[in-house]
């Protein structure tokens, strides 16, 4: 059985998860909105038509119908003066109000395109004006100037008859222009209250949609994910067998369920664990203590180990002087064996307790600076420097936080190393370089030796591993697996650079400072094959 078969289920919705809830939500919020989004639409686009008809069209309108009529007076006022003066200069506003009408009555014509009633009045004002101009405009127009026209006053009350059916039209025509003007403009102001209205409806629904959201995500997730918060605060604060109490959708619930489970499960591992840890406990104690043997070894080895040793060596020494050339060849030879062996023996042990102390003994971190270190370095290493004529070169180095004496050791072994493996033809050359990459530092110690094959680059940092004779090169075996063991204590790693034929070089990291916590340092195994150890 699950956890969430061990639930109660509430009635209603209670199968509803999280994703369901929010998908539903989702979806009529989106009906809602867009419901609302197409009747704002709706409203933003009617508003928009009417206005455009009102100052586009219905404004322009009456505007123009009263230039038209103030065209076609000009023209009557212009006939009558001339007609009852011949005086010339009542040709001119006539001629004028010709030119306006007709502009005019084009003007609208655009205007009150597709509107039949409004375009009927503009014809019954063209006709009318027509009829006024052919039966009286025109005739007295073309009489003489300089005397009074007969015709205008033979035709007086036919002309005023015509023109007050023209003023009529206008009349009519203005009127209607009018009532339209009036209509667009109420029109209008009842669209932009409706505007009004549903924009607030809008506001109102979008305030209580939030309103429902927000509560929802409170009630659905907020409160069960605060409710599973202080449930796991509370177990986390060591309460284990405090249970979790499942709320909110199916989900969120079946989520509870397995937290639930897994506190049940924690428990068993917690009760597993302080098991192991009591073991643990008793290891380590086995641990310390083994320790402190290896500290006594390292005692023995310092001490009591040397000191037989010493004598031996003493003693052999001795014997070679006062017997050597007294007896035969061979033991000559056995003599110089046990010298030469005892001599080892004595440089053996002397690196290995040098060997053991890195990061035991030597763990005095401060501030060093590495061009002193290797200037240091050089001054030691000077009588070989000299003989091999090596010349070490390098770039400025940089200031770390570091032990000094390590240092001083890494130095010492690495500069050592391309001084003694160098071609027997050739002096060495020897370049030390430092760069930044990324949090660490980056140094190589390039020389132009005998170099380091390929397939030893790894095995020349294990612990008495030699590739080459005691016979054809000196040493121990330790060299560069004290150097490995000095840069992993500081925070870096030491690699062989198999890219480089034209000798050996060395790259290591150092951080800018160590480790608070460096892992121990272990004795590494020595190689059982590859080539002769020492």
């Amino acid at each position: 059985m699950t956890s969430e078969e061990n639930q109660p289920r509430t009635r209603g919705l209670s199968t509803w998860t999280t994703r369901r809830w929010l998908r539903v939500g989702a979806a009529v919020s989106l009906v809602v909105l867009a419901l609302l989004g197409t009747a704002g639409a709706w409203v933003l686009s009617r508003t928009q038509a009417l206005s455009t008809d009102l100052v586009d069209v219905r404004s322009p309108a009456l505007t123009t119908a009263i230039r038209l009529e103030s065209a076609i007076l000009n023209q009557e006022t212009g006939i009558r003066g001339y007609g009852l003066t011949g005086t010339p200069e009542f040709i001119a506003p006539y001629e004028q109000g010709l030119t306006e009408q007709r502009a005019s009555a084009a003007d609208l014509a655009g205007l009150l395109h597709g509107e039949r009633a409004a375009l009927a009045d503009l014809k019954a004002v063209q006709d009318g004006a027509a009829r006024w101009q052919e039966r009286i405009a025109r005739p007295v127009a073309a009489t003489p100037p300089g005397r009074p026209s007969p015709l205008a006053a033979a035709r007086a009350a036919e002309g005023k008859e015509s023109f007050d059916a023209v003023r009529v039209a206008l009349s009519d025509q203005q009127d209607r222009l009018r009532a339209d003007l009036d209509r667009a403009r109420d029109d209008l102001t009842a669209t932009i209250a409706l505007r009004n209205w549903v924009f607030s409806a809008i506001a109102v629904l979008i305030v209580v949609l939030t309103a429902f959201v927000f509560e929802g995500l409170r009630r659905g997730i907020n409160q069960p994910l605060e409710q599973l918060g202080t449930d796991a605060r509370t177990i986390a604060g060591g309460d284990f067998d405090h249970p979790i109490t499942p709320t909110g959708p199916a989900d969120l619930r079946h989520l509870s369920g397995e937290i639930d489970f897994m506190r049940r499960r924690l428990v068993r591992e917690l009760a597993f664990s302080e098991e192991a840890r009591l073991r643990l406990d008793a290891q380590a104690a086995d641990l310390q203590r083994s320790n402190a043997e290896l500290e006594q070894f390292a005692y023995v080895a310092s001490h009591d180990l040397q000191e037989p040793l010493r004598k031996v060596s003493s003693f052999t020494q001795l014997l070679q002087r006062r017997y050597g050339g007294q007896l035969d060849a061979r033991a000559d030879q056995y003599i110089d064996f046990a010298v030469d062996g005892a001599n080892r023996m004595q440089t053996l042990i002397n690196d290995l307790l040098d060997f053991s102390r890195v990061g035991r003994l030597h763990n005095a971190h401060e501030e060093v600076d590495l061009d002193e270190v290797l200037e240091r370095t050089l001054s030691s290493l000077s009588v070989g420097i000299e003989e091999s004529g090596a010349l070490v070169t390098h770039e400025p180095l940089p200031s770390l936080v570091a032990d000094p004496t390590q240092m001083g050791m890494l130095w010492q072994n690495l500069i050592g190393n391309a001084v003694k493996f160098r071609r027997p033809d050739q002096a060495p050359e020897i370049h030390v370089t430092a760069a930044r990459e990324g949090d660490l530092w980056r140094f190589t110690v390039t020389d132009n030796g005998i170099g380091i094959a390929p397939e030893y680059a790894d095995k020349v940092f294990v612990i008495f591993q030699r590739l080459h004779t005691k016979d054809t090169y000196s040493g121990s075996g330790i060299g560069l697996a004290m150097c490995k063991k000095i840069v992993e204590f500081h925070g870096g790693t030491i690699a062989v650079d198999t890219t480089y034929r034209d000798g050996a070089r060395i790259t290591f990291t150092l951080a800018p400072r160590p480790p608070e916590n460096p892992g121990p340092s272990t004795l590494p195994e020595a190689s059982r094959s590859g080539p002769e150890q020492a």
